[in-house]
């Protein structure tokens, strides 16, 4: 039994050094000191500076993409958060606002979009893989991943 318990802690600590060093590759682009200001028009013709709002509370901003299959996954996870958190989600390079009004009445996502058609506010960031979790406090970039995330990782990464 011993053994086994060895093994499985062993795998955990290689599981989370590789993730670590995965989010660290993955997201080099980003300037984790100093965030430019994220402004932009949601689906709905709002303005929203994402860096403003943070300065409320904590903020979960999400880049993703209708064309994304890793981020279908997690929609639903971020869907659900945005009913307890502030949630600001980024569509990248996902069509035009009527394109994506029909794809989240389909799919019944209540999270706020952005629109980022031209990839403008995703390389402001420095953004290049989808799905891109991060977490704004006080103007700071406090917390990121990318890739699949539970609701589990999203409850911890905004609560922590």
């Amino acid at each position: 039994m011993k053994y086994w318990l060895k093994q499985i802690a062993f795998m955990v600590i290689v599981f989370l050094i590789t993730s670590f060093a995965v989010d660290m590759w993955r997201t080099r682009g980003i300037d984790r000191q100093a965030l430019p200001d994220l402004q932009g028009m949601t689906i709905n013709n709002e303005v929203i500076n994402l860096k403003e709002l943070s300065f409320e509370q904590p903020v979960l901003v999400y880049f993703w993409g209708t064309w994304c299959s890793v981020c279908s996954f997690v929609s639903p996870s971020v869907d659900t958060i945005s009913r307890h958190y502030p949630v600001y989600s980024i569509a990248m390079q996902s069509g035009n606002n009527k394109t994506l009004k029909t794809y989240m009445e389909i799919e019944d996502y209540q999270f706020i979009v952005i629109n980022d058609d031209e990839n403008r506010l995703a390389n402001s960031l420095g953004v290049e893989v989808t799905p891109l979790i991060m977490v704004i406090d006080q103007g700071e970039l406090v917390n990121y991943t990318t890739g699949y995330v539970s609701l589990f990782g999203l409850w911890w990464r905004i609560a922590f």
